[in-house]
């Protein structure tokens, strides 16, 4: 079992509580905790401002915007990350047309209430259907509201302007886990394929019936995923190099 310690970077309007399950049952036999992705209204600003306060070299996990966070923080300081798992994102930059997208959920953001702009950013679809979903999205708009509208606006900003990160993954020389809810009806199953055939040595792990929240939807299945990624040897970057 790896023993550096693991970093969670939640998805944009999320909190620690979306990774609950993991932080439970890992924090039994390694260290984790869960940095906040608020510090910036750019990805380049938030990652930076993380990699003042992080360990010196640790395993990074991100979920959504938090794994768009990661690939920045990967970008950046490569050396400092032991092992990398991207969960339900996206490596590509907004196009001109998606960018502009986003101005309406911000001009909701302002005008308030802010459980109407989280159900436009959080549809039910974007999860999986059953019994939990009610309870999931109830969570989302929870942790919404601790973090606050001006929060969520420049973690929109942000989205926005994010890079392209695909050079970054194909230069990735650490054990990589790319995993995606089976019915993620954000950033399907697809790309997440296109992702890990960019990343030399990537595992890939489709959980069935979660969405976009794994962590939450299908915790169990998740925690395991994310064991066997922290149980790979870090032989795999020797193996790159040679």
């Amino acid at each position: 079992m790896s023993r550096e310690p693991v970093v969670f970077l939640p998805g944009m309007m999320c909190d620690a509580r979306v990774f609950a399950p993991q932080l439970n049952d890992l924090s039994r036999d390694m260290a984790v905790t869960v940095a906040p992705i608020t510090g910036g209204d750019r990805i380049e600003e938030i990652a930076s401002g993380l990699l003042d306060v992080l360990p010196r070299r640790f395993a990074l996990a991100g979920l959504s915007m938090g794994g768009i966070v990661a690939m920045e923080i990967l970008r950046r300081a490569p050396d400092r990350v032991t092992r990398l798992a991207l969960m339900d994102t996206n490596p590509l930059a907004e196009t001109p047309q998606s960018a502009a997208g986003y101005e309406p959920l911000i001009i909701k953001l302002r005008a308030g209430p802010l459980t109407e702009a989280v159900q436009m950013l959080l549809r039910p679809d974007v999860l999986a259907p059953g019994p939990g979903r009610a309870a999931v999205l109830a969570l989302v708009a929870e942790m919404a509201q601790g973090l606050g509208a001006e929060r969520i606006v420049r973690q929109t900003r942000a989205l926005q302007r994010r890079r392209d990160y695909q050079a970054e993954l194909r230069r990735c020389k650490v054990p990589v886990l790319v995993l995606c809810g089976a019915q993620d009806g954000l950033t399907p199953v697809r790309r997440h394929t296109f992702m890990a055939d960019l990343i030399p040595y990537a595992e890939l792990a489709i959980i069935a019936g979660a969405g976009h929240l794994p962590p939450l939807e299908q915790p169990e299945a998740t925690t395991a995923a994310l064991r066997a990624w922290l149980d790979q040897p870090l032989v795999l970057q020797r193996r790159l190099d040679g």
